[in-house]
C-alpha cells in the first residue's frame, strides 16, 4: 500500500486526546452505608471489571475513528501492476458505429450501447486535468463534453472504418498518448495492420461481441441478362447468406416490385452458408421500378430489407458499316422493335452515330482509314461493342492489322486462301455450358447441322471463345478492350466464304451480340460506404451549367455530394451523413434524373468476430503498445485500467471504516453504559 499524501500522518498525534481522556477521567465518589459490606465488595469488583472493558472498547473505537480519518486524507492505494512513464494528457476513443454494432449482447443490450457506456466511464480513471478526443472532434474535450459527445453518437451505414478513425486521431496537432478502440472486431474486416498506431501510443482494444445467433441477409440480387425487356418474364436470382453462427431453419422471404408483391417463399440457410432462389418477375412500362427483398429474421433486423432498382432497357442502337448490297443484317435488326438500326458506308459515316451506338458492325469494309480506326477505338474505350467481319480481299489487310493493334486484340494472322477457291469446313457445335448461349437452345434430340466457313483469320488466344471450327481454330471470339468488347469473325459472310447468314444460328448469335452490347452505368444497388458513384448522364439532360449541382433526396432529407462532370459522366461522392438505407432520388434543378438504391455493406452482416483471446494471439508479442481489455469480466474497462496502470484506491474503505468506528462507539455507549441498580441488602445482626 502507498500513501498519496503521507504528511497527513501527522494527524495521528490526535490519538493522544482520547487516551488522555481515558487515563485522567475523574469520577465523583458516592458513599453508601451498609450494615454488612461483605457481599458489597464482591459486587463492586464485578462492576469495576465491566466498566474497565467498556472503557477500553470505547477507547479502541475512538482511536480507530481517528486513525481511519487520517488515512482517508492520506489517500492510500495499492500500486499498479504496470507503471506509466507519465500521465496521459489527451485520451482518445474510437467507437465503432457500423451497423453490426446493433447486435444484442449476452445481456440483451445492443453492443453499441455497451460501447457507449464503457466509453462514458473512461474519465473516472483519469485525473480531472485529463482531456479527451474523438475522431470527429477538432479539439480535445473536457470529461463532461466528452461524455456528451459520446452520447450523441449513432449507428450509421456510412460509418468510417477503425483504421480511418485512428488515422484521423493521428493527424491531429495534439496527439493522444492513449487510444481506446471499442468495436466488435469482425473477422472479415479487421487485421492488426489496420491500426497504424505510433509505437509511442498506447492502444487498448476492447472487443464487444454479441451472443450467438442467426442472421440471414441478401448477399446479392443478380439478373441473367443485363438487357431487360418490358412485359417479359425475367429471372431474378436472390442469393441469401447466413452470417450468424446458428442455422436458420425457416426464413420467410418476400419480393416486391414497386408496391406489388411478386413472390413469397420460405427457405433454410445453414450457418455461414448460402441459398439461391430464382424468382420470375415482369416489368410493365418503361419506368424505373423501386424493388426490395424483405426477410423475417430475428433478432438481428438491421439488414432485413434489401433495396434495388429495375428498369426496362431502351432500344439498342445498332450501326452497320458495310456495302449497300449487304441486307442480311438490315433485315435482321430492322424488323425487330428492340433495336434501333441504322446503316452507313464507311466513306460517308457520321461519327456522332458511331459514338452513340451500342453495337457497331464493321462488315467486310475493304479499307479502314485512320479516322475510322480512331473512332472505333474511342467507342470501345467508352464501353461500346464492335463486331468485325473481315473482307475477302487482301488490299486492306494492313489497315486491319493497324486496327487490331489499336483495339488491343493481339496477334492475328491472315490465312493464305487461293482466289476463288476457299477451303470450307464445318463449324463445331456450340457448347451449351458457354454463358453466351444460356437459354438460347432447347433440348436437342439429334445432332444439329452446323454452318460452314472458310477462315481468313486465325488467332492463338482470345478472351472468350463463342464458336470454333472442327479443327479447333476459332470462328467467333470476343476480346476485352478498354471498357468495351471486340468480337471477331474468322471468315467473311459473303463470297462463298461462309453460309452463316443463311443458317438458323445466325439470328440468336447476332441478337445475343446486340443484347450483350447494352450496358448501363447504373447498378441495381449501391453501398452507403461505397465512396464514389459514376453514372452516365442522359443525352436529354443537356449542359447543366456552371452553377447547377445534383442532389440526393430521400423524403425530407437532401444531400449535396461532392461531384464532377467529365466526358458525359457524373462522378459524385456518397455523403458521409447519408447513413440510412433506402431509395434516393438524384435530382438536378428540381428535375429527377434517376433513382438510386443504397444498402448497408453486406460485410457488416457477417457477425463472426474476434474474442479477446483471439485478438491477443493475433496481435502477438511484437506489439507491446497494443493491449486487449475484456469488457464484461466483472469490471468496467475504466476499472481495469485503474487497477492495472493507476492503482486501486483505498480511501473509500477508510471512509467506511471510520464511519463504522463511530457507529461502534455509539452502540457501546448505548448498550454497555447501563449500570444495573442493586438494592442494598439488609442483614440481621
Amino acid at each position: 500500500m502507498t500513501l498519496t499524501y503521507p504528511w497527513f500522518l501527522l494527524g495521528l498525534l490526535t490519538l493522544a486526546i482520547p487516551i488522555a481522556i481515558h487515563l485522567f477521567e475523574l469520577r465523583r465518589p458516592q458513599r453508601l452505608l451498609f450494615t454488612n459490606v461483605g457481599f458489597i465488595r464482591e459486587i463492586k469488583l464485578v462492576t469495576a471489571r465491566q466498566r474497565k472493558v467498556k472503557h477500553l472498547l470505547v477507547l479502541l473505537a475512538r482511536c480507530s475513528f481517528l486513525v481511519f480519518l487520517v488515512l482517508l486524507f492520506c489517500q492510500p492505494f495499492i500500486p499498479a501492476k504496470r507503471s506509466e512513464a507519465g500521465a496521459a494528457t489527451v485520451v482518445a476513443s474510437v467507437i465503432d458505429t457500423s451497423p453490426s454494432m446493433q447486435v444484442l449482447s449476452s445481456t440483451d443490450q445492443p453492443v453499441f450501447e455497451r460501447a457507449v457506456s464503457e466509453a462514458r466511464d473512461l474519465p473516472t480513471a483519469y485525473p480531472a486535468s485529463a482531456r479527451f478526443a474523438l475522431p470527429g472532434s477538432n479539439a480535445s474535450l473536457s470529461a463532461a463534453a466528452f461524455q456528451t459527445a459520446v452520447d450523441e453518437l449513432t449507428v450509421s451505414g456510412s460509418a468510417p472504418s477503425l483504421r480511418s478513425g485512428v488515422e484521423r486521431l493521428s493527424g491531429r496537432s495534439e496527439k493522444a498518448k492513449q487510444v481506446f478502440v471499442f468495436s466488435d472486431f469482425q473477422k472479415n474486416g479487421f487485421t492488426p495492420q489496420l491500426l497504424q498506431a505510433d509505437s509511442a501510443e498506447q492502444v487498448f482494444l476492447v472487443p464487444l461481441a454479441g451472443k450467438p445467433t442467426q442472421n440471414v441477409f441478401v448477399d446479392s440480387v443478380l439478373l441473367d441478362d443485363a438487357f431487360i425487356r418490358a412485359g417479359t418474364d425475367i429471372a431474378l436470382r436472390v442469393r441469401l447468406r447466413n452470417g450468424g453462427s446458428l442455422a436458420a431453419a425457416d426464413c420467410q422471404v418476400k419480393v416486391f416490385v414497386g408496391s406489388r408483391q411478386v413472390a413469397a417463399y420460405r427457405t433454410a440457410v445453414p450457418a455461414q452458408g448460402t441459398a439461391v432462389s430464382v424468382v420470375r418477375v415482369r416489368l410493365d412500362g418503361t419506368e424505373l421500378q423501386q424493388c426490395r427483398v424483405e426477410l423475417e429474421d430475428f433478432p438481428v433486423t438491421f439488414d432485413n430489407t434489401y433495396y434495388f432498382t429495375l428498369q426496362p432497357s431502351p432500344r439498342i442502337r445498332v450501326l452497320e458499316l458495310g456495302s449497300a448490297e449487304a441486307g442480311n443484317v438490315r433485315r435482321l435488326y430492322g424488323n425487330e422493335p428492340l433495336f434501333d438500326y441504322s446503316g452507313s458506308r464507311a466513306q460517308s459515316l457520321d461519327y456522332g452515330k458511331l459514338a452513340a451506338a451500342n453495337l457497331t458492325l464493321v462488315q467486310e469494309v475493304p479499307q479502314i482509314d485512320a479516322g475510322l480506326r480512331e473512332a472505333l477505338r474511342q467507342a470501345v474505350q467508352k464501353g461500346g461493342t464492335v463486331v468485325l467481319v473481315p473482307p475477302a480481299g487482301t488490299a486492306g489487310r494492313t489497315s486491319y492489322e493497324a486496327l487490331f493493334r489499336a483495339l488491343g486484340i493481339g496477334t492475328v494472322q491472315w490465312q493464305a486462301v487461293a482466289a476463288g477457291q476457299p477451303v470450307v469446313q464445318e463449324v463445331a457445335p456450340p457448347s451449351l455450358q458457354n454463358p453466351f448461349f444460356r437459354d438460347v437452345f432447347a433440348g436437342q434430340s439429334r445432332q444439329a447441322v452446323m454452318p460452314k466457313a472458310a477462315p481468313v483469320l486465325r488467332w492463338s488466344r482470345s478472351g472468350t471463345d463463342i464458336l470454333r471450327m472442327r479443327d479447333g481454330d476459332g470462328y467467333l471470339a470476343g476480346f476485352s478492350s478498354g471498357r468495351g468488347m471486340v468480337y471477331l469473325f474468322a471468315a467473311p459472310f459473303s463470297g462463298g466464304y461462309s453460309d452463316f447468314t443463311a443458317h438458323a444460328l445466325f439470328v440468336p448469335v447476332m441478337y445475343r451480340l446486340a443484347m450483350q452490347s447494352y450496358r448501363t452505368d447504373q447498378r441495381l444497388a449501391y453501398r452507403l460506404n461505397q465512396g464514389r458513384v459514376t453514372l452516365g448522364l442522359p443525352a436529354a439532360a443537356g449542359n447543366p451549367g456552371r452553377e447547377s449541382v445534383v442532389k440526393l433526396v430521400k423524403d425530407s432529407l437532401t444531400f449535396i455530394p461532392g461531384q464532377r462532370v467529365q466526358a458525359g459522366e457524373l462522378r459524385f461522392d456518397v455523403p458521409p451523413a447519408m447513413g440510412v438505407p433506402g431509395f434516393y432520388a438524384l435530382t438536378r434543378n428540381g428535375r429527377a434524373l434517376t433513382t438510386l438504391a443504397f444498402n448497408f455493406d453486406k460485410r457488416e452482416s457477417n457477425l463472426a468476430s474476434y474474442s479477446a483471446a483471439e485478438l491477443r494471439q493475433l496481435i502477438g508479442p511484437n506489439r507491446p503498445n497494443v493491449q486487449v481489455y475484456e469488457a464484461g469480466a466483472g469490471q468496467s474497462v475504466a476499472a481495469q485500467y485503474k487497477a492495472e496502470r493507476v492503482g486501486t484506491p483505498l480511501w473509500r474503505y477508510c471512509l467506511w471504516l471510520a464511519l463504522a468506528s463511530m457507529l461502534a462507539e455509539v452502540l457501546l455507549l448505548r448498550f454497555l453504559g447501563r449500570v444495573r441498580q442493586t438494592a442494598p441488602v439488609a442483614v440481621a445482626a
